[in-house]
Parts: structure tokens; sequence; C-alpha cells
């Protein structure tokens, strides 16, 4: 499987890239967190590590550490806004369950 990027998520990542001025891509991860378990972590890449996994989507890269690559497999990473709310969406086929606060999940 692969980790996907919708157009929305490519065009916010792109924008945002080019405004840093720097970067290469997103980083996608999970950590161990809240009160499913575990909670999604991203960040901005400027050097890519060796042991990352790298997919493309819509012309952005998307690098995904070997531990974390079991949780989040196949997952599709959206970006919306809702009213006043915005933020990057996770449709990931692993997941389990999620707390009601939506800030973790389990598998």
């Amino acid at each position: 499987m692969a980790i996907t990027l919708s157009p929305k998520a490519a065009q916010h990542i792109e924008r945002y890239l080019q405004k840093r001025g720097k970067g290469i891509g997103l980083r996608l991860g999970v950590r161990t967190t809240g009160c499913s378990g575990m909670a999604y972590k991203l960040e901005y890449v400027d050097e890519p590590d060796t042991a990352d996994q790298v997919f493309e989507s819509h012309g952005v890269k998307v690098f995904v550490d070997a531990k974390s690559l079991p949780y989040i497999d196949g997952t599709e990473l959206d970006y919306a806004r809702e009213g006043l709310n915005e933020g990057f969406k996770f449709s990931n086929p692993n997941e389990k369950a999620a707390c009601g606060c939506g800030e973790s999940f389990t598998v």
C-alpha cells in the first residue's frame, strides 16, 4: 500500500513549503500518547532520513519512518476547512477506534 495525499492536502503542503522558503516534503508518523494510545505527528522535512520510506502524491513527497508505517499504511491525508476550523484529516484503514476528542486513535 502507500500513503497518499488529496489534491487539497498536496496544495496546502506545497504552499507552506514555498512560504517557509525551504523543505522537501512532509513527514508523517505516529507517537504513543492520548487516551486511545497513538496520535499522528506531522513535520516538514528539510533533510531526508535514509531509513524513511518515501511516497509521492500529487508532486509532494511524504516521508514515513519504518516504525510508524505499519500503523498508517494505506492512509490518505486530506486538508479541510469546516467553519472556523481547518486542518489535516486522516483516513486510516488501520484505525479501529478514536477517542472522543479526536486527538488519538488505536489500531
